[in-house]
């Protein structure tokens, strides 16, 4: 068994009450797909697919799952681990990959919509916990879009973007790979090009503005940043790559 010693973890991990369609989701279907951990065993994450993958790209924190269920959607041959704790948020990639929603007449085996395929993981708890389990240099891209920018400055030391979570990603990604950071936060956008500048690991492939003010080419838009551009908040997209 895995220690219960847990980094402490800033944050909800449930919202409002799930109702039927996804409480089923959640027992029935998440299992399937879910990413189990086990003392001492370092994963393959190439090999936790149901299909062969060519790359494999990771979500931190993918809120409700819609660029992670569009990324996978776009492209079946690479696959997409998802490490969301918001279990609202699980329930709703669930329901966004299998078609099924509320009122929905649940199905006796509940698969994949038949349109997808089989190349999303998901683990449903903080990726601290994840991250020993990685090898080198393993991932071709590390998503981290609109993350909690946690304004206040006593709170700084929660964010996402810091030294010790960099590391990590700069071990896991391969050279040459790609951690795109999203956010529509003036503060989070200075921080993280403050914490990447200072890490020698990684290159902000920016040549002018227009590679950061607008969305990249393979973008999928994501239910928060919708209301971030209805409340007039532009997000900018931030690119390093792995040197």
């Amino acid at each position: 068994m895995l220690s219960d010693d847990k980094p402490k973890f800033y944050g909800r991990r449930q919202g409002r009450r799930i109702r039927k369609a996804k409480s089923t989701l959640l027992e029935a279907f998440l299992p399937q797909i879910k990413i189990e951990l086990a003392d001492e065993k370092i994963l393959s994450p190439a090999a936790l697919f149901g299909i062969p993958v060519q790359s494999v790209c990771l979500e931190i924190g993918f809120g409700n799952g819609e660029h992670l269920a569009g990324q996978a959607l776009k492209h079946p041959q690479t696959g997409y681990i998802g490490a969301e704790v918001f279990k609202n948020g699980v329930a709703n990639l669930l329901s966004l990959i299998t078609g099924i929603k509320e009122g929905s007449a649940l199905p006796s085996k509940i698969k994949l919509l038949p349109e997808r395929a089989d190349n999303i993981r998901v683990f449903d708890d903080d990726i601290r916990l994840l991250f020993p389990k990685l090898p080198d240099a393993c991932l071709d891209k590390v998503f981290v879009l609109f993350p909690d920018p946690w304004p206040k400055k006593r709170h700084a030391g929660r964010r996402f973007i810091n030294p010790e979570n960099l590391r990590e990603i700069a071990r896991i990604l391969k050279k040459g790979g790609i951690l795109r950071v999203a956010t529509d936060h003036k503060i989070y956008k200075g921080w993280t090009l403050r914490r990447l500048a200072e890490t020698p690991d990684f290159r902000w492939t920016a040549t002018c503005g227009n590679d950061w003010k607008h969305e990249p080419a393979d973008w999928v838009q994501t239910k928060y940043q919708r209301k971030a551009l209805r409340e007039g908040r532009r997000p900018v997209f931030l690119d390093f790559e792995r040197i």
